[in-house]
C-alpha cells in the first residue's frame, strides 16, 4: 500500500480536547476512509486482501482511533469485510454482485432522469449541467484512451454532480455508493486485461446533451445501451479467456 501524506501534526495522538480535536479526528477519518478507498479502486489494495488497524495507523502515521472508524465505515459501505481477531479485508465481489449493482443504479438513475427531464430549469441548473459536461468530456477521452486511472476519477464526479443537480442529497449519496462499489467490482478484472483502450463506455457527453435537450427517451436508451456494455464487459472478464484448443 502505498501512503497519500496523511499526517497526524494536527493533534489526532490524543493530545487536542474539545470540539476542535473532535472535529480534527473526524476530518481524519474521512481523509483516511477516502486514502483507502482510491487504494481499491486503484488496486493497490487487492480483493481479499487483509490488514490491521495497527498496519494502517503505521503507515499514515497516525493514532488508531481514526483509523478504526475509517475502516469501520468502509466497511458498512461494502468495501472491506470485518475479520474476526485479525482485522479487514478488502470485499470480493462476483459477477452476480455486480448485475444487483447495475439494476439497483438503473433504478436510481431512471428516477434521476425522469425528475431532471421533466422539471423547469433554473440559470443554476443549467450552468452545473454545462459543468457536469466538462466532466463528460474528460471521461469519455480517458474511456477512449483506456486510462482506467482519469476515467474512475472523472466518472464518479460525473455522475455524482449530475446526481447533485437532482437536489435530492440522499439519492445522489446513495447513487455514488453504488457506483463506486461497481467500480471497485469491475477495477480488479479490468486491470488485469491490460489494453482497454476503445472498450469503454465513452457516451458521457451525448448523454448530457440528451438530458439538456429535455429528451428523455434518448437518455433513457443512452443508459441502457451502457448498462449492457458495462454487463457484457464485466461477464466476459469474470469468465476469463476463452479455452485454447
Amino acid at each position: 500500500m502505498s501512503g497519500t501524506g496523511t499526517g497526524s501534526s494536527d493533534g489526532t495522538r490524543g493530545h487536542g480536547t474539545g470540539t476542535n480535536a473532535a472535529v480534527t479526528r473526524s476530518t481524519l477519518r474521512q481523509q483516511i476512509a477516502d486514502a483507502l478507498r482510491d487504494e481499491v479502486l486503484a488496486g493497490r489494495l487487492q480483493p481479499g486482501q487483509e490488514f490491521t488497524v495497527k498496519e494502517i495507523a503505521e503507515q499514515y502515521g497516525v493514532s488508531a482511533t481514526p483509523v478504526r472508524e475509517a475502516l469501520v465505515d468502509l466497511s458498512a459501505q461494502g468495501l472491506l469485510d470485518a475479520v474476526q481477531h485479525r482485522g479487514f479485508q478488502v470485499h470480493e465481489y462476483s459477477f452476480a454482485d455486480f448485475r444487483g449493482m447495475v439494476e439497483a443504479r438503473a433504478l436510481v438513475t431512471d428516477a434521476l432522469f425522469r425528475g431532471l427531464t421533466g422539471a423547469a430549469w433554473s440559470a443554476e441548473v443549467e450552468e452545473a449541467l454545462c459543468g457536469v459536461r466538462r466532466r463528460g468530456e474528460e471521461a469519455g477521452r480517458a474511456a477512449l484512451a483506456g486510462d482506467l486511472n482519469v476515467l474512475i476519477g472523472y466518472d464518479l464526479r460525473f455522475w455524482r454532480e449530475l446526481g447533485a443537480i437532482f437536489g435530492n442529497p440522499y439519492l445522489t449519496d446513495f447513487l455514488h455508493r453504488l457506483r463506486v462499489q461497481s467500480w471497485s467490482c469491475a477495477v480488479p478484472l479490468l486491470r488485469r486485461e491490460g489494453e482497454l483502450a476503445g472498450r469503454l463506455w465513452a457516451a458521457h457527453t451525448d448523454l448530457v446533451d440528451a438530458l439538456a435537450g429535455r429528451d428523455q427517451a434518448t437518455s433513457r436508451a443512452l443508459f441502457a445501451a451502457y448498462n449492457a456494455h458495462a454487463l457484457e464487459l464485466i461477464e466476459s472478464l469474470a469468465a476469463g479467456p476463452p479455452p485454447s484448443s
